[in-house]
């Protein structure tokens, strides 16, 4: 009977990864292309002398230094909305935690900017699963794989704390799975 219970057990856990297209992202990035272009509307409503936008006046104001400075903080806005847009686009940090039994690796991915990253881990040489959690300014809920010479491996998201809930969950499936240690919790 026991032979039959452990082979109904799957070999092979495989955790989707959320990159970079969240909502929260798209907001950021909306945001930033607006006011980008907002100021260097303004700028150059201020050079031409007509009102490019339907608020205020921004001809009245003066070219130089006002429309100027505009200027230089619009083309700001509009190259960091163009990177903002470009990483949601490209969806880095996106991939998998994938935990094979039978080829005894661990495999996770993530796409980069230029690159997909792969990192492969033998199996032996994970010796907890651990939950992280900090409070305060800076919040970091993250679970993380501690290895045997070496730091410990990140697995979760980056950016928006994942629910307590979710967290302790995930990261007693995967140390049941792997059948290591649950640390942290």
């Amino acid at each position: 009977m026991a032979n039959g219970a452990s082979a109904t057990r799957p070999s092979l856990l495989e955790q989707p990864v959320q990159g970079s297209r969240r909502l929260s992202n798209y907001l950021v990035a909306s945001a930033v292309t607006a006011g980008g272009i907002g100021f260097l509307l303004t700028s150059l409503s201020s050079r031409l002398g007509r009102d490019l936008l339907p608020l205020g006046h921004p001809a009245e104001l003066e070219w130089v230094p006002q429309g100027l400075v505009m200027g230089a903080y619009g083309i700001a806005g509009v190259l960091l909305a163009t990177y903002l847009w470009s990483v949601i686009t490209l969806d880095v940090g996106a991939g998998s935690n994938r935990f094979d039994q039978e080829s005894s690796q661990a495999t996770i991915t993530r796409r980069g900017f230029r690159q997909k990253i792969e990192v492969d881990i033998p199996l032996r040489e994970i010796l907890a699963v651990k939950v992280d959690v900090r409070d305060g300014l800076n919040p970091r809920r993250r679970l993380s794989l501690r290895l045997q010479g070496r730091s410990d491996l990140p697995l979760t998201r980056v950016g928006e704390p994942l629910p307590l809930a979710e967290l302790e969950r995930s990261g007693a499936e995967l140390a049941r799975f792997l059948k290591v240690p649950l640390e942290g919790v």
